[in-house]
């Protein structure tokens, strides 16, 4: 594989350039789908994401509100509360990425030492965040999802999934580089588990082409979701072989930011990936 890539994210700072990147998940929350809220105290979490970069994430997205299907949205100032202590540690040595809808959470997110937000509204759920990214600079991570977290899995429809989500790109992303973002600070997420059955999520998977041409680099967050329950009858803590089944799989056509709860495992998966495709 000879393609690399670079994020550039707050401050101008650029990541790569690198075949591959790797977001370990730091849940700063008590009712995390897959592990149940083991790191909510603020130190636990800290630990956890010096485990994570050690085991070779580049990226520790910390998040202080859950958005598995049907969660509860929670308050400012709870969300502020769980992630900023825990930023404002792993921000001194290690590159932190904030889960957010809100424009507050990710403003002080970014003051604490964050360098990239991570929304999964596309700043539907609350339009203040898309000033607050224009404004600060920091990498954006823009992710397509229908409905909120407490609703969308409820009933998704799409007339064709996937150019309903290539159209909801394309002015998404025409909205962001209006405001003043830069092109080389997004990537972009096709939410998968996020408003989608899952026929919808093996679509956007086995099509993962046709969201690469628009031409900017692919962050996938397919790390243990409920898709291989439906698909292989796994249990969360049975998931991560599927998990890395289809990151070698993804890595392997070009999908260079992988979101994940086992850093450890991805490094080796995406290790063989790049030594097997290196100079193909």
């Amino acid at each position: 594989m000879n393609r690399t890539y670079t994020w550039t994210i707050k401050g101008g700072r650029v990541l790569g350039p690198a075949p591959f990147f790797i977001a370990g998940i730091v849940n700063v929350t008590p009712d995390s789908f897959y592990d149940g809220g083991t790191n909510y105290d603020p130190q636990k979490a800290i630990a956890n994401g010096r485990m994570l970069a050690a085991q070779g994430a580049d990226i520790l997205d910390v998040g202080g509100e859950s958005t598995r299907p049907f969660a509860e949205p929670v308050s400012v100032e709870a969300e502020l509360r769980r992630v900023v202590p825990v930023i404002e540690e792993l921000a001194k040595d290690h590159v932190v990425s904030i889960d957010t809808v809100k424009h507050e959470v990710a403003l002080a997110a970014i003051e604490a030492g964050a360098s990239i937000v991570n929304d999964v509204s596309a700043f539907s759920s609350d339009p203040a965040l898309l000033e607050i990214v224009a404004d600060k600079k920091p990498g954006y991570v823009l992710m397509h999802s229908q409905g909120s977290p407490e609703k969308m899995q409820l009933s998704p429809q799409y007339d064709d999934v996937i150019e309903d989500v290539l159209s909801f790109f394309k002015k998404s992303l025409e909205k962001l580089l209006k405001a003043g973002l830069p092109e080389k600070n997004i990537v972009i997420d096709p939410g998968i588990g996020f408003g989608k059955t899952l026929e919808h999520n093996l679509a956007i998977l086995k099509n993962i082409d046709v969201l690469m041409d628009l031409g900017f680099p692919v962050y996938m967050g397919l790390s243990n979701k409920s898709l291989w329950g439906k698909l292989l009858g796994l249990e969360t803590h049975e998931r991560q072989n599927a998990t890395q089944a289809a990151t070698a799989i993804l890595a392997a056509r070009g999908v260079p930011i992988h979101r994940v709860h086992d850093v450890a495992l991805t490094f080796q998966t995406l290790k063989v990936v790049k030594a097997i495709t290196e100079g193909s």
